[in-house]
This record gives structure tokens, C-alpha cells and sequence, in this order.
């Protein structure tokens, strides 16, 4: 009996019978081999295999319409809406979406300029208002040194212009003093009653004394009243 070796472009398969190889996956191009050939041949070449290849039509049934497959077609839209439109929308969604961060970014570093120009403002009217105090201190200050020196001041002119009006009446007195010493010095040196030469110097030199005590008096008055209008022309 004839065996059969075959090779499907892998290994080497056999040996088979002629019903065995009924059972392997045998095709036209199958390399088939059997002792006596002198090389591999197809087996759609090899005579006893063409049965093998032989197409047998089936036999005549009634043709039963198979169903329509409908091949599925790519879908143009998303959510009803054309693709060209839909991703116009996402790109025009994403731009606004990013439009708006930027516009929240720029809002807030605006409030936040603006919060620390205020505080800035605030800061500076603080300044001005301390400034201000400070100057209406001062101000103060110096109406109080002012109303002090003024009234010190006419405190000092009452003080002097008392004093001036003492002393006019003093001097006024002094005068009358110094006129009544001279007096009595002139009839104390026309006095023609008998007495000695010592009683008569010693009365000439005690009223001489009380001549020159008026006199060195109402200097020293006039002296001051002198000195007081010059002081009171100082005092504003």
C-alpha cells in the first residue's frame, strides 16, 4: 500500500494512507511525497489527490433570503450635533473657560492693587492727621506761650507802671523833703541866737546829711524810674 508524506510549510507529516490523509487539512498547495517520486510535488498535481479538490455542488434548496447586514457607518455626529460643530463648541467652551480664569486672575490681582492702594491712601491720611494734630499741637502750644508771655507781659507793664507812678509820688515827696532840709539848713546858718561854735557845725552838719540823703535819694529814684521806661519799652 502507498504512503503518503506531507508538508504544509511547517514540518514533515506522515507517513498516511490515502483515507488517511482524507483527514488532514490537505490543500492544493500541499507538498505531497511517496516512494518512487523523485521530488516533492503539489498535491493538486499528484492524480489519485485531484478528488480531493474537486468542487461537489450542493444540492438545489430553497433559497431562504439571508437578513441585510448593514455595515455599521461611522457616525457623524456626537449628541445629535455635527462633529466639526461639536469640537467648534468644546474649542470655543475651552477658550471661554480660559478667558475667564484670566479674567478672574486679573480681577483679583486688580482687588488686590487696589485694596493696598486703600490701604496705602489710609495709611497716608493717617500720616496727614497725625501731621495735622501734631502741627494744631504746636499751634496750641504757642497760643498758650503767647497768651502766658502776653499776660506776663502786662503783668510785668502793671508791675513797672506801678512802680513809675510809686516812684514819681516818692520823688515828689523827696523833693518837698529836700526843700524843707535846705530850708532848715539856711536858717540854721542864719539862726543869730547865741550858741557855741560847736553846737552851730554840728546843727549845719546834720542838716547838710539830711540835704544830701534827699538829694542821693531822689537820684537813685530817678535812676530807677529811668531804667523801668527803658525796660517798658521792651516789653511787647
Amino acid at each position: 500500500m502507498r504512503v503518503y508524506y506531507i508538508n504544509n510549510g511547517g514540518e514533515n507529516g506522515g507517513p498516511f494512507t490515502i483515507e488517511e490523509l482524507k483527514k488532514e487539512a490537505l490543500h492544493e498547495q500541499t507538498l505531497v511525497w511517496f516512494q518512487g517520486m523523485d521530488d516533492w510535488q503539489y498535491a493538486k498535481n499528484i492524480v489519485e489527490l485531484k478528488p480531493f479538490f474537486t468542487v461537489i455542488p450542493p444540492p438545489i434548496q430553497r433559497a431562504i433570503p439571508k437578513p441585510e447586514t448593514k455595515v455599521p457607518i461611522a457616525s457623524s455626529t456626537i449628541y445629535g450635533i455635527k462633529k466639526s460643530y461639536f469640537f467648534l463648541a468644546i474649542a470655543f467652551l475651552v477658550i471661554m473657560a480660559f478667558v475667564l480664569v484670566l479674567t478672574l486672575i486679573q480681577n483679583s490681582k486688580r482687588a488686590e492693587i487696589e485694596l493696598k492702594n486703600k490701604e496705602t491712601e489710609f495709611g497716608n491720611v493717617q500720616i496727614e492727621l497725625q501731621q495735622k494734630e501734631s502741627i494744631e499741637e504746636r499751634i496750641q502750644d504757642e497760643i498758650q506761650k503767647r497768651i502766658i508771655s502776653e499776660n506776663n507781659n502786662t503783668r510785668r507793664k502793671d508791675s513797672i507802671n506801678a512802680r513809675l507812678t510809686q516812684i514819681k509820688s516818692l520823688i515828689v515827696d523827696g523833693k518837698n523833703q529836700l526843700t524843707e532840709a535846705k530850708k532848715s539848713l539856711s536858717d540854721a546858718e542864719d539862726f543869730k541866737l547865741l550858741r557855741s561854735e560847736n553846737t552851730k557845725e554840728e546843727q549845719l552838719k546834720s542838716y547838710q546829711a539830711d540835704v544830701d540823703n534827699w538829694k542821693r535819694e531822689i537820684d537813685e529814684l530817678e535812676n530807677e524810674s529811668n531804667r523801668l521806661y527803658l525796660m517798658l519799652e521792651t516789653v511787647h
